[in-house]
């Protein structure tokens, strides 16, 4: 596993995620993070999530973090350098599955992770999802006390 950090593209498999998005027409984008959401839900092998696909359901679904409120930017210099698209609201849901499934058992990541490694990794997994079902403007929308 080439990885560096416990960030979503912080390894070799989301680096190359990365490089085909730059790669591709600006208009093929959305649908290069679809169907990376989707392969890690219906994998080849059933019952098993190898790290590859993993790694990169995890860097696409923090690319569509990045787009929701509270979202945090993606560090352009492991992650695209070119400008994505403003994703549809249909991707959300995906990339939250996407990242269920990735922490689930069968995945291969997380059985590589160990150590304190791991609760890092897992952490930044989790403010992810937490980022991706959080209702938009739900802090607006709190009740004011009198």
């Amino acid at each position: 596993m080439g990885t560096w950090d416990t960030g979503p593209f912080d390894n070799d498999s989301a680096a190359d995620f990365a490089g085909r998005l730059d790669e591709a027409a600006p208009g093929e984008r959305e649908a290069i993070v679809r169907s990376t959401l989707i392969r890690a839900l219906e994998v080849a092998v059933p019952d098993f999530l190898d790290s590859h696909e993993g790694d990169q359901a995890v860097a696409a679904a923090a690319l569509v973090a990045a787009q929701c409120p509270d979202g945090e930017t993606v560090n352009p210099n492991y992650g695209p350098k070119q400008p994505l698209p403003v994703f549809g609201p249909g991707l959300r849901p995906l990339a939250v599955r996407a990242l269920d499934r990735v922490v689930e058992e069968g995945s291969e990541l997380v059985e590589l992770w160990e150590g304190e490694d791991a609760v890092e990794w897992r952490k930044g997994v989790h403010r992810l999802r937490c980022v991706l079902t959080a209702r938009p403007g739900a802090y607006e929308q709190a009740p004011r006390h009198a």
